[in-house]
């Protein structure tokens, strides 16, 4: 999961998709990353934290990091939150990304290519509907994982 600064929505994301893969019992790891340093070594932001606590979630043990190279290579899947991320995971290396970096809200609309709204300079309401959103597409993209991993 992959945002800005990775204290609003990839955290969100990264607690979201690790409830519902634990209530799918899946095993699968999932982790975020934000595609800037400034916020690295730092919790989540507040306003993120009691928004998935409302989930039953608690996020407050992430720390924001930076996306690296070896993300790239470890992992199976990479969620970008907005076009602006996207580009920046694949500029990193785009031979690397090119067969797994998607928009995350592409699983729910699929070639829409839609963000999900930093909700940082907004309010509760804005976290509420951001972690709606979440909910939606990492709910949408495991049953996609699921079916292909079926088939």
């Amino acid at each position: 999961m992959v945002c800005l600064g990775n204290i609003c929505r990839s955290p969100l994301a990264e607690g979201i998709a690790k409830n519902l893969i634990a209530m799918r019992n899946l095993p699968w790891d999932v982790d975020s990353a934000g595609t800037i340093d400034w916020h690295e070594g730092n919790s989540p932001d507040a306003r993120s934290i009691a928004c998935a606590r409302k989930f039953g979630i608690d996020i407050s043990g992430q720390i924001s990091r930076k996306i690296r190279k070896t993300d790239l290579i470890e992992y199976d899947i990479i969620l970008a939150m907005d076009a602006q991320n996207f580009q920046d995971v694949q500029s990193m290396d785009g031979e690397l990304a090119r067969d797994k970096l998607y928009m995350i809200m592409n699983f729910l609309h699929p070639g829409r290519n839609l963000p999900v709204p930093d909700p940082y300079y907004g309010g509760e309401d804005d976290f509420d509907q951001v972690a709606a959103m979440l909910e939606d597409a990492c709910n949408a993209m495991l049953d996609h994982l699921e079916a292909r991993k079926l088939s």
